[in-house]
């Protein structure tokens, strides 16, 4: 028998992830998960502002994390090298349960309101790899479009991962993902 988890924010992913793999994203309800992690509705919105959130609760603390870790690498370390080196830290992080992970990707694939909300986490880490590489003296304008073109690499080797298996580490998969993209610019 699993053990209790305390933690009411927990208990609410695990909850909203099994109704949403046994009845489909669409059927389940905010009072559905909050049932089934045993807490009042309203616990649910001290948590989340909706069910969408649920499935993406890591970029509350990914998102500013990556801005740090683009900003703490030393200064001798190209942008590239900084941007690449924090994406691969939130994909091994992401990643550490592939399983959950694939899960969740298939539900986001499965709905147009999740993919919406993917869509906005990833400008949000674009933002982020922006905000990080500008404090390393990036200009903004270069440090947006490398944000954008990072956060699709980074989406495109996590998706790469879940759907094929990983072949190597993560940074190996964002290598593979950026090359893509070179060869594509240079043909």
């Amino acid at each position: 028998m699993p053990r209790w988890n305390p933690d009411p924010q927990e208990r609410l992913v695990t909850a909203a992830v099994e109704l949403f793999r046994q009845h489909g994203y669409a059927s389940v309800t905010v009072t559905d998960i909050a049932e089934k992690a045993g807490l009042a509705r309203r616990s649910f919105f001290r948590h989340f502002s909706d069910k969408r959130e649920v499935l993406f609760a890591a970029s509350r603390t990914n998102i500013p994390r990556i801005t740090r870790l683009v900003e703490e690498y030393a200064p001798e370390v190209t942008a590239r090298d900084a941007v690449m080196g924090a994406l691969a830290q939130v994909g091994d992080y992401l990643l550490a349960d592939p399983a959950a992970q694939a899960l969740r990707q298939d539900l986001i694939d499965d709905s147009l309101e999740l993919q919406e909300r993917e869509r906005t986490k990833l400008a949000d880490m674009a933002a982020a790899l922006a905000a990080g590489l500008v404090l390393r003296g990036t200009p903004p304008a270069d440090a947006h479009s490398i944000g954008v073109f990072s956060a699709g690499i980074f989406h495109a080797a996590y998706v790469r991962t879940l759907r094929n298996g990983p072949s190597g580490s993560f940074a190996d998969q964002l290598h593979a993902s950026a090359a893509v993209i070179a060869r594509f610019l240079t043909e």
